[in-house]
C-alpha cells in the first residue's frame, strides 16, 4: 500500500502535474528525432517509450476508471507502453522497446498532450477521493522516477555512440542533503528506528517502520573518488580475484571490465563520456556508474566495507549525500509488516524483491524534490548506468 499522504488542494495538484509532466519533455528538448528510438541494451528504454509509458500510467489509472466518458487516445497504446503490470494486460516485450518505429515520436507527444488536457480536466473539475489524491501523488512520483531514467538512458545511448556527442541536458537538480561536515561519522553501537514515519509521500517498500540493532561502525563523511578508484586500477583491483565476489569475478571476466562504465584509457590518460563530450577524468569527482560488484570490490581492497542500508539511514543526517546513489551491502528485502496492495499497484515494488541490491541517496539525476532518507532504490548488482557510487564503512 502506499502511505498516508496529506491531501493537496485541487489548484496545487494541477500545478505540480503541469510542472512535472513539462519537465519530463525538456529533458529530450534537445534531441534529435534519432535518439528517442535507440535501445542499445535491455535496461536501456527509448527516450519515446520513456514518454509514452508515463503518459499511459495517467491514462490507465486514472482517467480510464474515472472520468467519464473518456475515450482512450489509441488502443493499441497500452500494449505499447505497458512496462510490467501484468494485471493490466499484455504488453511488448522489454527488448523489443527499441523496434518500435511506430507509434512515432510525434505520436507519442500529441499522446502526451491529449492526456494532459483531460488531466487537468480531471485534476480541476472532480472532487478527489483520499484514494485518488494517492494515486496522484504516486503517479507524480512515478514520473520523476522515469525522468531520472530519461537521464541515464539518453547518456547510455549517447555514450555509445561512436561520436561521443555533447548534449545540454538539466542534471544537478536534486542538491545534496544531510550534514555539511565531510568528516567521518562515528556510529554508536544501538537500537535505531528504521523507515518512514512522516506524513507525506512514499513509496510502499519504504513503509513497516521498525527498530534495529547496529554494532559500532565508521562510515566515510566523504564518497571515493576518482583519484582513489584509478589506484584501485592501478594496483590491479581488476585482475586480482581476491577481492572479488564469486559472481562478480565471473561478471568482470566475461564482461572484460577493466574500468566504470564510460571510462577510457587513452595514451595512458582516463577519460570518461560525459553530456560535454569526451573529458579527462576529474580526479576530485566522486567516481560514477560502478556496479555493486565494483564497490564491494574496492571496499575490500581498501580493507573495508559497504555500510549497510540501516547504518546509512541511522547516520546520514551527519554526511553530506545526493551526487551519487549509494551501494549498501544490503539485499532488497521487505520490511517487517510489508503487504502487497490490491490492483496493479501492488506490482510497483514487491515483486522486485529478489536478487537485487540496495542503494541509498540520490544523485545529480534525481529531480528537485524526489530525495528522501527513507528512499529504498534497488538494482542487480551488475548494473552501473545510473549514476552510482560508492561510501566506505569500517
Amino acid at each position: 500500500m502506499l502511505s498516508e499522504v496529506l491531501p493537496l488542494t485541487q489548484p496545487a495538484f494541477v500545478d505540480r502535474y503541469r510542472t512535472i509532466r513539462t519537465y519530463s519533455e525538456a529533458i529530450c528538448r534537445y534531441l534529435e528525432t534519432e535518439d528517442y528510438v535507440v535501445q542499445p541494451i535491455v535496461d536501456v528504454s527509448p527516450p519515446k517509450w520513456h514518454l509514452g509509458h508515463t503518459t499511459w500510467f495517467w491514462e490507465t489509472f486514472i482517467l480510464v476508471p474515472n472520468l467519464p466518458g473518456y475515450t482512450i487516445f489509441h488502443e493499441d497504446f497500452s500494449f505499447v507502453f505497458n512496462s510490467y503490470y501484468e494485471s493490466v494486460g499484455k504488453r511488448v516485450l522489454r527488448t523489443d522497446r527499441g523496434n518500435l518505429s511506430r507509434p512515432t515520436v510525434a505520436d507519442v507527444y500529441r499522446y502526451r498532450a491529449y492526456v494532459d488536457t483531460y488531466m487537468d480536466t480531471y485534476l480541476m473539475e472532480h472532487e478527489l477521493s483520499p484514494e485518488i489524491s494517492a494515486l496522484v501523488e504516486l503517479g507524480l512520483n512515478h514520473e520523476q522516477q522515469h525522468q531520472e531514467l530519461l537521464i541515464t538512458d539518453i547518456k547510455y545511448i549517447l555514450g555509445h555512440n561512436p561520436l561521443f556527442p555533447s548534449l545540454d541536458i538539466p542534471i544537478n537538480q536534486g542538491g545534496l542533503f544531510g550534514g555539511a561536515s565531510y568528516d567521518d561519522v562515528q556510529l554508536s553501537e544501538g537500537i535505531y528506528t528504521i523507515g518512514y514515519s512522516g506524513n507525506g509521500f512514499c513509496f510502499d517498500n519504504e513503509l513497516g517502520v521498525h527498530k534495529t540493532y547496529l554494532n559500532q561502525t565508521t562510515l566515510s563523511g566523504k564518497l571515493v573518488t576518482n583519484a582513489g578508484y584509478i589506484d584501485f586500477i592501478k594496483a590491479g583491483g581488476y585482475q586480482n580475484f581476491r577481492y572479488w565476489l564469486s559472481d562478480g569475478w565471473a561478471w568482470v571476466k566475461t564482461e572484460q571490465v577493466k574500468a566504470p562504465l564510460y571510462w577510457y584509457e587513452i595514451d595512458g590518460q582516463w577519460y570518461s563520456y560525459t553530456f560535454k563530450g569526451l573529458e579527462p577524468v576529474d580526479p576530485d569527482e566522486p567516481v560514477c556508474h560502478v556496479s555493486y560488484y565494483e564497490a564491494d570490490a574496492y571496499a575490500r581492497w581498501c580493507g573495508q566495507r559497504l555500510p549497510t542500508e540501516f547504518e546509512w539511514e541511522a547516520a546520514n543526517e551527519r554526511f553530506a549525500w545526493g551526487e551519487r546513489w549509494e551501494w549498501t551491502g544490503s539485499a532488497y528485502l521487505a520490511y517487517p509488516g510489508f503487504s502487497t496492495a490490491e490492483g496493479a499497484v501492488g506490482e510497483y515494488n514487491g515483486k522486485f524483491m529478489s536478487s537485487q541490491m540496495v542503494l541509498r541517496g540520490a544523485s545529480v539525476a534525481t529531480p528537485a524534490g524526489h530525495a528522501r532518507s527513507t528512499y529504498r532504490n534497488f538494482f542487480q548488482p551488475d548494473k552501473r548506468w545510473q549514476f552510482t557510487g560508492i561510501r566506505l564503512a569500517k
